[in-house]
């Protein structure tokens, strides 16, 4: 057991799966006894479930280099930067405005000095270069009001690992203030469209939450569509239109095995995963129309939950697995619905104008977020599981399937743009719907999955 104010060094391996377990996990307090709770009369705290959030002014000072490459720190800087300013709950103060230079990570800020320029919040740090060629990353964040440090860690990795390592920073940082879980140590799935528009060639790839390390998984010589994370693995499900039938995948993002789930006679749509990872769920054509069936991964057993004449697709468990949500037309427009997770007592959840669809759990499970198409517009919108509280996040000329971050707390969705040069692109939303932005992609984008905290 470590005593307060004793200092608990956190080894970053070059591992993906490690440097994630060691560094979210096992992460402590370093330096004062201050260190390991908020002071009382400390300020500098984050509501996130307000409707409409002022962002926290926050310094990040370059963090220093000793002995390694300058850049290293200041890019390590400008990501950790980036992250929080993107989530919309942070304003990173221009490096002009700054009073004290040249900070001493080990040393106490003037905090005067940043009170003066409105900082609420302050960031330092610093990178060390190794004698074995490995780079030591430490930083602090102080509450500038209280004058008392809120947090601090170190991490050794590898020097290629630098960008992954400024995203867990910038998690603990997002998390220490604002008591929920960061997203930025994250992935995203997605299809990659290049080629004129009626000859697309689509490949799945990934990239970091950020656009960055962008990545292809398959080829392009067949038609992908749909994929989706596991959500408590580096695990892709999707489906792939080769010479016969429709076929669902199982691709792991780290060593590239994949693996055939089934093949399906007919049109397969949307498969998801359950909340355990074990099965997947996913809508079946026969005939005239479509019905859900899960698959356990194990067995390959495949259940029937829906048996009905109209159209049931877009299945999305809750995260206790005890629901699922669907979008049907056996009412005679798109509409959603929540049953038990056996296929029993299936209730239509939405009332609203027009047609509902793509429908997924938020991971917290107080949302559901859908795509609404109604006079001409297309919309991103959420609602309570009960259908209550719908409200439009945004809306644009096509904008479609929408995916949570691991927090709930933000969506990302592709939005087509239009004439005969145009295409698919991500974007992301909050849930104040205030803060949009767009994922810059080499090519056109549609079908993202938002991956879990990498681990």
């Amino acid at each position: 057991m470590l005593m307060r104010g004793m200092l608990k060094t956190l080894t970053v391996f070059p591992n993906l799966r490690e440097i994630g377990r060691m560094a979210l996990r096992g992460a402590v307090l370093l330096g004062f006894a201050a260190a390991f709770s908020q002071p009382a009369s400390a300020l500098v705290e984050i509501d996130i479930t307000q409707g409409n959030i002022e962002p926290l002014p926050i310094a990040l000072p370059s963090f220093a280099s000793e002995g390694a490459e300058g850049s290293v720190a200041a890019d390590m800087t400008s990501v950790i930067s980036a992250d929080l300013k993107r989530s919309g709950l942070f304003n990173p103060l221009d490096p002009a405005s700054f009073i004290q230079t040249n900070m001493n990570v080990n040393s106490t800020p003037r905090f005067g000095d940043w009170r003066q320029i409105s900082a609420q919040a302050l960031v330092t740090g610093t990178v060390i270069k190794q004698p074995d060629g490995r780079l030591r990353a430490e930083f602090r964040l102080w509450d500038v009001f209280a004058g008392e440090q809120m947090l601090g860690q170190q991490f050794y990795t590898t020097p290629e690992n630098w960008r992954r390592l400024a995203h867990i920073i910038a998690d603990a940082i997002y998390e220490r203030l604002t008591g929920e879980k960061g997203y930025f140590d994250t992935r995203i799935v997605f299809v990659d469209e290049r080629g004129p528009k009626d000859k697309r060639v689509k490949r799945l790839a990934i990239m970091d939450q950020d656009g960055a390390n962008v990545r292809y998984l398959t080829k392009g010589d067949e038609l992908v569509l749909t994929p989706r994370f596991s959500p408590n693995r580096q695990e892709v499900t999707y489906m792939s239109y080769g010479a016969g039938d429709p076929s669902v995948y199982l691709l792991n993002i780290e060593t590239g095995q994949r693996e055939i789930v089934g093949n399906f006679p007919g049109m397969t749509f949307a498969p998801r995963f359950s909340p355990d990872g074990q099965s997947v769920i996913m809508s079946l054509q026969q005939g005239g129309n479509a019905n859900i069936f899960e698959m356990d991964l194990r067995s390959r057993r495949t259940t029937r939950l829906t048996n009905s004449t109209a159209i049931d697709t877009s299945p999305s468990f809750s995260p206790d697995g005890s629901k699922v949500v669907f979008e049907s037309d056996r009412g005679g427009t798109q509409q959603l619905y929540v049953m038990n997770a056996d296929g029993s007592n299936a209730q239509r959840i939405s009332f609203g104008p027009g047609r509902y669809s793509t429908p997924v759990w938020s991971p917290r499970g107080d949302l559901i977020a859908f795509t609404k198409q109604h006079q001409g517009r297309f919309m991103i919108g959420i609602m309570r599981p009960d259908g209550k509280g719908e409200r439009i996040l945004t809306e644009g000329y096509h904008n479609e399937g929408p995916a949570w971050s691991p927090n709930g707390r933000v969506l990302v969705f592709f939005r087509d743009t239009p004439g005969a040069n145009g295409g698919p692109q991500v974007w992301t939303v909050d849930l104040t719907g205030y803060n949009e932005q767009r994922l810059e992609t080499p090519d056109f984008a549609s079908d993202p999955s938002w991956s879990p905290l990498i681990n």
